[in-house]
């Protein structure tokens, strides 16, 4: 089988995921440009944000897999072909760095560490008191693979964590293993008005595009903070500037940005409330991701269901 891997990624990236790609496929090839004779061959395309257009001229076509969580991009190309499936990456290593990342970001502003680090900067020597981890109350937005190993973690360092899914399908609140997971857009104003920490992980579709906005942030108590670890068009950026600026939220960590690389002008860079990731909360590893594919792959050869199918008329 011929399989075909594209992207936006250099040519060293390229490189390092076709080995791995190759090691855990080593009946199939694994090619990063085709001739024109190749093209009707291809079976599978592995990709990673391609350019519009990029999937064309692949009559053969049996399988788009994504190497990256998000697919926003992907299957908002209209030149997407129609009826070939589209597989996301769900890779439990993934999930853990996510988790890691989200953890770090709640303690640090639980225990003040973004101040302190402000601090240091002025030669402060000022303790600041110390609240319980039950004391501080968590909201995940995004009840899937990531957000849930988030807010599982979460729980166990004892954090009082609830949950939100856009969904309305289950809607109302629920019990799951100790966490607060409410569903449906009416549900989540009352969510909001009980979070110290905010923390995104939703999939981008129009639904949720620009959420984190001025009236996300008003439903908030004050002196919340915000933690956008998904993507940069659910915030509204001037909104965020205005809520931090008013002293209504009181810090905001952001790994991704409506645009990447955040130019070297962007206000966030300077802003004393924010603290700037280079999308970097959870990169995919080439090492555990491969073997992902090759599973999809050898079940599309099987005649076997494939795994985390997207629906692309929700978007996820």
């Amino acid at each position: 089988m011929k399989i075909y891997l594209l992207g936006s990624m250099d040519a060293a990236a390229l490189s390092v995921w076709q080995r791995h790609l190759q090691a855990e496929m080593p009946e199939d090839q694994v090619l990063t440009s085709l001739a024109p004779e190749q093209k009707a061959e291809v079976e599978v395309a592995v990709v990673a944000n391609p350019e519009p257009n990029a999937l064309l001229g692949l009559p053969g076509l049996r399988l788009i897999q994504s190497l990256w969580a998000g697919v926003d991009r992907l299957v908002a190309d209209p030149s997407l072909p129609p009826g070939v499936p589209v597989c996301r990456m769900v890779d439990p290593q993934m999930n853990v760095a996510m988790a890691e990342t989200g953890q770090w970001a709640v303690l640090a502003l639980h225990r003040g560490f973004f101040r302190y680090a402000r601090q240091q900067a002025q030669a402060c020597w000022q303790p600041l008191a110390q609240r319980r981890a039950d004391e501080v109350r968590v909201l995940v937005l995004g009840w899937g693979q990531m957000g849930l190993a988030l807010g599982l973690r979460l729980a166990a360092m004892g954090y009082r964590v609830s949950a939100w899914r856009a969904s309305e399908e289950h809607s109302g609140a629920a019990e799951h293993l100790g966490v607060s997971v409410h569903a449906g857009p009416q549900a989540l104003a009352p969510a909001l008005a009980e979070v110290d920490v905010l923390i995104n992980l939703l999939p981008l579709t129009p639904a949720t595009r620009g959420l984190l906005n001025a009236p996300c942030f008003a439903a908030l108590p004050q002196g919340a903070s915000v933690v956008n670890l998904a993507r940069g068009a659910h915030l509204v950026e001037a909104d965020l500037l205005a809520a931090l600026d008013a002293g209504h939220l009181s810090h905001a960590v952001l790994d991704v940005f409506a645009t990447e690389p955040l130019p070297a002008d962007h206000p966030f860079w300077q802003h004393p409330a924010i603290t700037v990731l280079p999308h970097a909360a959870a990169q995919t590893d080439p090492r555990s991701a491969a073997a992902v594919v090759a599973a999809n792959v050898r079940a599309l050869k099987a005649g076997e269901p494939l795994r985390h199918v997207v629906d692309v008329a929700r978007g996820y």
